[in-house]
């Protein structure tokens, strides 16, 4: 899975996670059963793994170019940067 595929992932499942919470809370009101409201939520959280949790094919439209090893050897290595701050002199 690329990172867009990760972004498109996580969009989906919070989309339908809310979308499956509404739904079961408005139909758990109406009827005023918590039984069906439970039920309409958790079939909604087992789709939901189901769409977003597999490596579908539509989440990895942007493959990542890595380079060949003997190209990314010609490139330098970035150095660690400190968290602490050097003070300035005057």
């Amino acid at each position: 899975m690329d990172w867009q595929g990760q972004k498109l992932a996580e969009q989906l499942m919070q989309i339908l996670l809310l979308v499956f919470a509404v739904v079961a809370f408005v139909a758990g009101y109406v009827t005023g059963s918590f039984q069906l409201m439970i039920q309409i939520y958790g079939a909604g959280v087992i789709l939901t793994t189901l769409v977003t949790v597999p490596n579908w094919p539509w989440f990895n439209r942007h493959p990542l170019q890595w380079l060949e090893s003997s190209e990314a050897e010609k490139h330098p290595k970035p150095e660690p940067v400190n968290s602490k701050k050097k003070s300035a002199k005057k």
